[in-house]
């Protein structure tokens, strides 16, 4: 688009749709991360359990740039 010589805002408008569904891209895949693998360890083996929520807790603290 830049290269074509497009309205900035335009290119701007396309990057930002871009970032937001790619946010939609992780939350979905931290979803079923939860709902699966988490949940699972929950429920067979205690000590796999606390490293997948320690994994689940460090992955969302960067999601969220905190």
């Amino acid at each position: 688009m830049v290269t074509d010589d497009r309205y900035c805002i335009d290119v701007l408008t396309q990057i930002s749709a871009a970032g937001r569904a790619l946010q939609e891209v992780a939350l979905g895949l931290l979803d079923d991360h939860v709902r699966g693998c988490v949940t699972d360890a929950a429920r067979t083996d205690p000590a796999q359990a606390e490293e997948k929520f320690a994994e689940f807790s460090d992955t969302l603290r960067r999601a969220l740039r905190l």
